[in-house]
């Protein structure tokens, strides 16, 4: 059986989220008046008439946009003055009359920020700080040139930060074709990465300062400090730069300087291999030592290694059904989001357990909310241990939800489907049931979560159905009436 798994974007999001304290605040009704308010009746009028303008896509339900409107908004008000203004907009993607023009948008996540270029013939990803100083810095990098040159040692000071990636294209001349691929790369990846370029290597503080041929020096905070290629063809590029960008261990650190090393890493399609253990361990010299030479071992063979703090990673315990008292621990997430945890971990057993997943040796991991005691509210509860027994392989017909407790939809249905189970109290043979689909691993084989609340009805012979309909008590009623089928007599008998 697979498993379905929350998006990479999303994973990243609900880590960050669980693994630090949120504190929701508003913006006055002055405040408010600097972000333009989009919606379907205005976006494409508006975007059009802009070079350069950002615009967030949020849901009124969701804690992180609640947190991110008041920086948002002290950006805006700070960024009108700025010569020409920077304009901040925002959309509630959630809204149903906007959900057709924001698909194209591909949002995963609430708050999304794209910035749009070209009156929106260019879209972006937003990858700067949430905080209103941080956005302002970002933002106006962003309306300046892709790639700053760099004559003096005053530029390097200004531009050059030993905390972030920085690349520089070092050249003869500032023209030909590899100045102009440069430049064609600097625009098109200047969302994601800072760029100068010079004549004069011996202002660059890392790397040969003799050099005679064009070069793409890469400076970053980790590994080797600073690589070098001679090629400067535009996809070439990239991938070099995507490669020499990613740390061979990345760290579960939140500080705003490495988010885009965690969003790489999160981002990328290759298999997850996590480590979370006390920073305080007797032994950490040792455990960081070895997976760091593990990793080594692994490059360019499908594996991508993250370690962190259990202090700093409640999120990840929370999210993979993970005990903290389990670590030191492996958790291990293929290429198909299915999971592999190995709690309690010794020095010794990290590479034999790398070795057994790489020769399909691994059991997979469930997570699962224990199985209640009493389970006799009108709404059943299921969870990963018990859904084969209660839906995948029930004799009844069941009409299941898949939910998550934050969400707002879910909330408003759940006295819904509370009326609906108690209108079936006297049908033994329909179970009306839910499932916490954040704290439980779903069959991806016979469920296609793309967001909650999702609404599956199993008839009595085992065929699935998904609802889409109206959610009010008489449509789900309804509903059930046109798709239940009778039960076996055997069961029939047993009930």
């Amino acid at each position: 059986m697979e498993f379905s798994r929350i998006s990479s974007v999303l994973l990243l999001c609900v880590f960050v989220f669980l693994s630090s304290s949120v504190s929701i605040s508003s913006a006055s009704e002055e405040e408010k008046e600097y972000v333009l308010t989009l919606d379907h009746s205005n976006f494409s009028e508006i975007v059009s008439k802009h070079n350069f303008i950002v615009v967030e896509f949020y849901a009124p339900w969701c804690g992180h946009c609640q947190q991110l409107a008041p920086e948002y908004e002290k950006a805006a008000s700070a960024l009108s003055s700025h010569d020409p203004a920077i304009v901040l907009a925002k959309v509630d993607a959630n809204a149903e009359e906007n959900k057709e023009f924001v698909e194209k948008f591909e949002i995963q996540g609430f708050p999304t920020i794209k910035i749009l270029r070209n009156g929106g013939e260019n879209i972006q990803e937003y990858k700067g700080p949430r905080e209103a100083d941080g956005i302002v810095t970002y933002l106006k990098k962003q309306v300046g040139p892709a790639s700053y040159e760099i004559k003096t040692s005053e530029d390097v000071e200004s531009l050059i930060d030993h905390k972030k990636i920085f690349i520089v294209g070092i050249f003869p001349k500032f023209s030909g074709e590899e100045y102009d691929n440069f430049m064609i790369l600097a625009e098109k990846l200047r969302s994601d990465y800072d760029f100068g370029h010079t004549t004069n290597p011996e202002l660059i503080p890392r790397g040969e300062s003799t050099i005679t041929k064009p070069t793409l020096r890469l400076l970053k905070p980790f590994d080797e400090l600073f690589v070098d290629s001679k090629e400067f063809n535009v996809e070439a590029m990239e991938k070099f730069i995507e490669e020499a960008s990613t740390p061979l261990v990345t760290l579960f650190d939140q500080s705003p300087e490495y988010a885009v090393f965690l969003s790489k890493y999160f981002e990328s399609a290759e298999a997850k291999v996590m480590f979370l253990v006390d920073y305080n361990h007797d032994k950490i010299d040792n455990f960081k030592s070895l997976y760091h030479e593990v990793a080594g071992l692994y490059k360019g063979k499908g594996l991508h290694f993250l370690i962190g703090n259990v202090a700093d990673s409640q999120g990840v315990f929370q999210y993979f059904g993970v005990k903290e008292d389990q670590a030191p621990v492996l958790i291990l997430q293929d290429t198909e989001g299915v999971n592999y945890v190995k709690p309690n971990v010794e020095v010794s057993q990290i590479v034999p357990w790398l070795k057994d997943y790489t020769e399909g040796k691994l059991k997979p991991f469930i997570k699962s909310e224990p199985i209640p005691e009493k389970n006799d509210e009108p709404v059943k509860v299921v969870v990963a241990k018990s859904l084969r027994e209660m839906v995948l392989d029930s004799k009844k017909n069941v009409l299941l939800e898949i939910y998550a407790p934050w969400c707002g939809h879910c909330k408003k249905l759940a006295p819904i489907l509370d009326e609906v189970a108690v209108s079936f109290e006297k049908d033994p043979s329909v179970v009306i049931a839910k499932l916490d689909g954040t704290q439980n691993d779903i069959p991806s084989d016979t469920f296609d979560v793309k967001g909650y609340p999702s609404l599956y009805f199993r008839s009595a012979s085992g065929k699935f159905t998904s609802y889409d309909g109206n959610r009010t008590k008489e449509d789900i009623i309804d509903f059930i009436h046109k798709n239940i089928e009778p039960v076996s007599e055997s069961l029939r008998d047993e009930l």
